[in-house]
């Protein structure tokens, strides 16, 4: 069985997309659509900079989304290939889920991409700048983490944001909070604590405006049902009906990632290959969380090539 999966925001850099477009007009095609639907030159953006302005979460949501589609859309085209027919399931961390619902027919690109402009600038407006902040626990099991959140958090938000292997788990919440966290991680036998520089802290309470931003955002959105079921953040567990699909992006945004046990479940229930598409962040996860599973990440029209002749 096969899982592709779409990484969410960090896999953004000046010049994504650009040898894929290059080579291809179907890369073209989506990067166009995509400028079109957000009125905006964003591949333009992509491909040239600068990078403060593609860092911007409502740029880098979009992008990361429109370069994951484009690397698929190429290997469906040029291989002649379904993805119903070479994948079992689909997810994605974090805004990836919504590239994994475009992937799988759930949503079309230009949705997609809307809802993705949406997000990204709800999550930058719910939380003033230097309010929030995020940190990345090196050498943390979850246990450790929610025990080093819950003692950081003397009344303030401190909260387990992402989940995203046995080795690494991403705290979110005030910054008074999350300093605190770092200031205290030996305390608790983690290694390290690494602010992030995020623009907010996404993945927690403190969220919770820019849920009922997209709560009616998706409320108007045109969905289907996706053609092979979606692993769902928060749920680690697959959902498949448009309903679902709307309640559970809305939880997502305050909720946590939990990549670590959606990998483990996919293997579990006889996932054996993943594959990433527009980035190679989720491949080195996937390793940590089950290392028996193989891992292929797709950024370049060779690694498409290479994948055509092994599906």
């Amino acid at each position: 069985m096969r899982a592709f999966i779409f990484p969410g925001q960090g896999s953004q850099a000046v010049g994504m997309g650009r040898a894929l477009a290059d080579a291809s007009p179907v890369a073209r095609e989506v990067f166009q659509e995509v400028d079109e639907a957000l009125g905006q030159n964003l591949y333009r953006l992509m491909v040239d900079g600068p990078e403060s302005d593609l860092l911007l979460t409502e740029n880098a949501q979009p992008a990361i989304m429109a370069n994951a589609i484009a690397t698929l859309r190429v290997l469906e085209r040029e291989g002649n290939i379904l993805l119903s027919d070479k994948a079992d399931f689909v997810a994605g961390h974090s805004l990836g889920e919504y590239t994994a619902l475009c992937a799988a027919g759930a949503l079309d690109l230009s949705t997609t991409a809307r809802l993705l402009k949406t997000r990204g600038r709800a999550m930058q407006a719910a939380v003033p700048v230097g309010e929030g902040a995020m940190a990345a626990l090196l050498g943390a099991d979850i246990e450790k983490a929610e025990a080093l959140a819950a003692a950081a958090a003397e009344g303030e938000v401190c909260e387990v944001a992402n989940d995203n292997d046995p080795s690494q788990v991403v705290i979110s919440g005030h910054k008074g909070a999350i300093d605190r966290a770092v200031a205290l991680v030996k305390d608790f036998g983690i290694k390290r604590g690494v602010l992030l520089p995020v623009s907010a802290p996404f993945h927690c309470a403190l969220m919770k405006p820019a849920a009922d931003v997209m709560s009616e955002a998706l409320a108007g959105a045109p969905l289907s049902a996706p053609v092979v079921p979606v692993y769902a953040n928060v749920l680690a567990a697959p959902i498949a009906t448009p309903d679902e699909v709307r309640q559970r992006l809305v939880e997502q945004v305050t909720g946590r990632v939990r990549w670590r046990e959606s990998v483990a479940a996919m293997f579990d229930g006889g996932v054996e290959q993943f594959v990433e598409f527009g980035g190679k962040v989720l491949g080195p996860m996937v390793k940590r969380i089950s290392p028996d599973a193989t891992a292929t990440s797709i950024v370049t029209m060779d690694d498409i090539e290479a994948l055509l002749a092994a599906l």
